[in-house]
């Protein structure tokens, strides 16, 4: 029984992305019944792609009412805000019913969000995939935050960070995305947690023959807060000053839901083009010389450096990017923290043919050997049993 917060499909979602591959590969050795909420309709054709690989899907559709009334009775609990968002206990109900029937061989949650619903079922092994450490990530947002939501990033960051550790002896098997998020489990057994990676499709192996017709290129789902705060430092730090002398210098955004400043900022700027949601996301990739992630906040893996290193993109991003995917310096990925730093490396990968194929091809290969669904999964279901 795999156990979602999110329909992982269409993936313009990382949680989404790592479920479905997970999913796909589990497939070939479990039958699986998966058990998914949704705050939002789900259209029938995303259904069909995932029904092929479970044997039954259940799919809780979550109410505005049911959201609001969950969400506020948090504030008289020591629990995270964004697990009464995605719980109901009428829903608790319907899960325990579906295990009476199913009786599972395993259990497997995909984030804290929705451990609630199986915390105290002990008929057999669970999982818990941590994925990120979100009270980290939610912590990195404070700062960034409105003065006056700082209050609730302050509150959710505390309420995720003592849940994170509570939950863990719930759970037989933990899994995490990589060692830098794992060191943010604040539990004395955190270091048993398995860092299992996401890895990448192999179509973004393939050759495309596509006009490289972009300077610099970003993509993620634009209404996610780290990636509208690294969209913008692009725009209006690195371009602003690439262009600064000579306008010549361009920059393509891709990705679905792009928050209204986003908008914003592309109608005001001709060099940027912004594309939204794209049926196939390569085609965006394909268009940019240079991959930039410069990432401030957050956490977890970003699939969107690894996706551009199997295509043979050159990639440049920050040290809190690069820890999760442990790329080389010069080598496989270029690492920057301050604008001159970014800046310096876009002008030696334009202007070095010999230097940008190193970091292209070290890219490339350092996705093919370490980022294969397949492989990753492997190590989840051999953990599992």
């Amino acid at each position: 029984m795999i156990i979602l917060s999110r329909f992982p499909y269409p993936l313009e979602k990382g949680d989404k992305l790592r479920a479905f591959h997970q999913i796909k590969e589990l497939s070939k050795t479990y039958s699986i019944t998966l058990i998914t909420t949704t705050d939002s309709a789900i259209k029938k054709e995303h259904i069909e792609q995932i029904r092929k690989y479970c044997a039954t899907i259940y799919i809780f559709r979550l109410s505005k009412i049911s959201i609001a009334f969950n969400v506020f009775i948090q504030l008289f609990t020591n629990k995270p805000f964004q697990t009464g968002y995605f719980f109901s206990s009428k829903n608790k109900a319907r899960v325990k019913a579906i295990l009476r029937e199913v009786k599972p061989d395993h259990i497997f949650c995909q984030l804290i969000r929705v451990s609630e619903f199986v915390k105290d079922y002990h008929e057999c092994p669970k999982t818990l995939d941590y994925m990120d450490a979100l009270s980290k990530g939610i912590e990195r947002r404070i700062e960034k935050a409105p003065f006056y939501l700082r209050w609730i990033f302050r509150s959710e960051a505390k309420r995720l960070s003592l849940y994170e550790r509570q939950i863990f002896d719930y759970f037989e098997h933990h899994v995490i995305i990589s060692e830098q998020d794992r060191e943010f489990i604040l539990h004395p057994k955190r270091k048993e947690i398995v860092c299992i990676p996401n890895g990448v499709d192999n179509s973004f192996f393939e050759n495309l023959n596509i006009k490289k017709d972009k300077d610099l290129v970003f993509i993620g789902n634009m209404s996610y807060a780290p990636n509208i705060e690294a969209a913008h430092y692009i725009a209006n730090e690195i371009l602003t000053e690439l262009n600064s002398k000579e306008n010549k210098y361009n920059l393509l955004i891709s990705g679905a839901n792009p928050n209204p400043s986003i908008v914003r900022l592309s109608k005001s700027n001709p060099a940027i083009e912004l594309t939204g949601w794209v049926d196939d996301i390569r085609n965006s990739y394909a268009r940019g010389k240079i991959f930039i992630a410069p990432m401030m906040i957050g956490t977890g893996m970003q699939n969107k450096l690894i996706e551009a290193m199997a295509m043979g993109i050159p990639c440049i991003t920050t040290p809190l990017a690069n820890n999760a995917i442990g790329g080389i310096h010069n080598e496989s990925i270029i690492v920057a923290q301050e604008k001159n730093e970014f800046i310096t490396a876009i002008h030696k990968l334009l202007n070095d043919s010999d230097f940008y194929h190193q970091i292209s091809k070290g890219g490339k290969k350092l996705a093919q050997e370490n980022f294969n669904w397949e492989n990753t999964t492997k190590i989840l279901s051999e953990l599992m049993g």
